[in-house]
């Protein structure tokens, strides 16, 4: 079993590793979106906020194995097929994005206002505040949310090996369940287990060797308001 072991978990971190990619690239620019069209947002708008907000709660609360079987023809449109680990990186990838994007919600939610302000009042447009300030202070905030939705994604590769998907669930169902291989089974857990430590410790030290970088050197965005403040501060010393 071990060739069939190793051929499962390449493909169980081939869906995950694709389906993060494009939770992130989806994902990242929602969760912004729904913090700058918050009241007192950069770009206030309840009505669009209200949308976009409720868009990601009803795909969010939409159990993972409904979300697969609803999207079947979807899936079978944009890769010709509905199984194998080409398709279930779509239902994946879709399951992913409205989760990913609350959690970069949260992260950002958490960046110093002064900062933002600062940024405007030196004349920075909205653009340049969630490029200069809002991603970067939230960076480790951002990596452990990556970490969070890879480890929710493992999970649901799991529930795709269900419907032909391929991966560890796939092996757990066929042999340890359908053909009563129980041992296979506890081989699967252990190895989704140690698959799963690897990949939290990895974010984890990712996240706080950002966090005691940004602790011991200060904020990049801050250094940089405080030098583009300086010049200021001279010439008003000087027509004075």
């Amino acid at each position: 079993m071990q060739p069939l072991l190793e051929q499962a978990c390449w493909d169980t971190l081939y869906m995950v590793g694709w389906s993060t990619v494009v939770a992130v690239v989806g994902g990242l620019p929602l969760g912004i979106l729904l913090v700058l069209t918050d009241r007192g947002g950069l770009l206030q708008n309840v009505v669009a906020n209200k949308v976009i907000g409720q868009v990601v709660n009803v795909a969010r609360s939409m159990p993972f194995i409904i979300l697969m079987v609803a999207l079947m023809g979807f899936t079978r449109s944009l890769t010709g097929t509905t199984i194998g680990r080409e398709a279930a990186i779509v239902p994946l990838a879709i399951g992913a994005i409205p989760f990913f994007a609350r959690l970069v919600e949260t992260a950002v939610r958490e960046v110093d206002d002064g900062l933002v302000e600062a940024v405007q009042a030196m004349g920075g447009n909205t653009w340049t505040v969630v490029r200069k300030v809002l991603v970067p202070e939230s960076l480790p905030s951002l990596i452990s949310s990556t970490t969070t939705t890879i480890v929710a994604l493992i999970g649901y590769s799991a529930m795709a090996g269900t419907v032909g998907a391929g991966g560890l669930g796939d092996i757990a169902i066929r042999y340890g369940y359908q053909r009563f291989e129980t041992e296979l089974m506890w081989i699967t857990v252990a190895v989704l287990a140690v698959v799963i430590s690897l990949i939290q410790f990895a974010g984890d030290f990712a996240a706080r060797s950002l966090h005691r970088r940004g602790g011991r050197s200060g904020p990049g965005p801050r250094l940089r308001l405080l030098k583009a403040k300086e010049p200021a501060a001279a010439d008003i010393s000087k027509v004075a």
